[in-house]
């Protein structure tokens, strides 16, 4: 094992650790700043990979300002965002659901690397992934989509005024 492919695994391990920490931590703040931590170990598997770019988007955009936009929007609509009744965490339907969504993904990922001609990283051509994303996916992304938009309506009915 050379130091590429151990910096490589120490990352990846990061990376889950932190993600995993954000789901399950109890304090709402807390899981912010380990979404914060896990957008810092992903720019760093992005600079090990030699995508410079994406490594310093990363940085500027999700762990500085995505990060912050959370914080203010956490502290400008919850009262006490330290105390316990500000209390987060993950239930036994959020688990079920995060194991069907990654089962779906597994599933996605599985069909798209039996579509690749060859094993280097230079062999798959984007046209291929753009053609299984928007004609072949198309749908299932757009179903992610309506999902996404479902939860931000929830979210919103979470944190209205006046609900007791």
């Amino acid at each position: 094992m050379n130091l590429e492919s151990g910096a490589f695994l120490v990352l990846a391990a990061a990376a889950v650790a932190t993600a995993l920490l954000a789901l399950l931590v109890r304090e709402l703040v807390h899981t912010i700043l380990w979404i914060a931590s896990f957008f810092i170990v992903l720019s760093g598997l992005y600079f090990l990979l030699q995508a410079n770019f994406l490594g310093v988007l990363q940085l500027g955009v999700y762990a500085g300002a995505v990060t912050i936009l959370l914080l203010f929007g956490v502290m400008t609509t919850r009262r006490r965002i330290f105390s316990r009744e500000a209390a987060t965490g993950i239930g036994p339907a959020s688990i079920v659901l995060g194991a069907g969504i990654i089962a779906v993904f597994g599933i996605l990922v599985a069909g798209l690397a039996g579509a690749t001609t060859g094993s280097g990283p230079n062999s798959y051509p984007p046209a291929l992934l753009s053609q299984a994303v928007f004609n072949v996916y198309g749908p299932w992304l757009l179903l992610v989509g309506f999902v996404m938009l479902a939860a931000l309506g929830g979210a919103i009915y979470l944190v209205r005024e006046g609900r007791e």
